[in-house]
């Protein structure tokens, strides 16, 4: 039985990650066409970091995903602490709203900001769809995803020691600042990492939300390979891969220090 767990378990991960593995070999691959692995080069690393439009779409999806993530991860642990520690009427419908923009499929939350966006803009003629307007809209998922994370943390928090806090002397914001945020700080950094992740790679959302001269790594992606997955494509998601495991393991070195 513990065999045939293995084997199982082996198999999902060949499933999940193989065609990753695929993706990184061909990005060193010589022959521009086929699978065929014929030498190792980086020279479509050299030719991606000479393409002047790929480092502008790469510019636009690090603005996107840090300017999103820094706001959601703010508003997030505001709202989480606000859930948390305080009582309010439609508490419970409001935790329960924030599960929406985690369930509710890509395609209809890209169609209806792009439809907000449209009454808004018909209404006062802004905001055009731009870099900011993808922005907004990362803002609108990023905030449920950071606030679950750190809403998660901060329920493990023991409030009596918030409470002796005050009791010593402390106001309210310095209780935050100096107890409550360094306790929650592993949480906020992992809601953080999750919501650049997701901005990072987001291709649905982003494309209801674009406009012209903000295009994006996903979508640049995407219309390449309409017309034929090239070595370029092959080190550009290589790149996209290795950014998003650095995160992941910067975070995780945090988590391990604060540990």
């Amino acid at each position: 039985m513990r065999r045939l767990l293995s084997l199982h378990a082996w198999l999902v991960f060949a499933f999940l990650y193989l065609p990753i593995v695929v993706i990184v070999a061909l990005s060193f691959n010589q022959s521009r066409f086929g699978v065929r692995f014929t030498g190792f080069t980086f020279d479509w690393y050299l030719r991606l970091f000479s393409n002047e439009r790929i480092l502008e779409y790469l510019t636009n999806t690090l603005i996107v995903a840090v300017v999103s993530t820094l706001v959601s991860t703010i508003l997030g642990t505001l709202l989480a602490v606000g859930l948390v520690r305080y009582r309010f009427r439609w508490q419970s419908a409001l935790r329960y709203l924030l599960y929406v923009p985690v369930v509710v499929p890509d395609v209809v939350m890209g169609i209806s900001l792009l439809l907000l966006f449209d009454v808004v803009r018909d209404a006062i003629g802004w905001p055009r769809l731009s870099l900011f307007t993808i922005i907004l809209a990362h803002i609108s998922f990023q905030i449920s995803y950071a606030t679950l994370v750190v809403r998660a943390r901060l329920m493990l928090l023991d409030p009596v020691l918030e409470e002796a806090a005050q009791d010593l002397g402390a106001t309210p914001w310095r209780t935050f600042r100096e107890v409550t945020l360094p306790l929650i700080m592993p949480g906020v950094i992992s809601g953080a990492l999750l919501a650049f992740s997701l901005s990072l790679d987001d291709f649905v959302v982003t494309f209801f939300t674009a406009g012209p001269g903000s295009t994006t790594l996903p979508l640049y992606i995407y219309s390449s390979v309409k017309l034929g997955i090239s070595p370029e494509i092959h080190a550009l998601s290589t790149l996209l891969v290795g950014t998003t495991i650095l995160v992941l393991l910067l975070g995780n070195l945090f988590w391990r220090k604060r540990a």
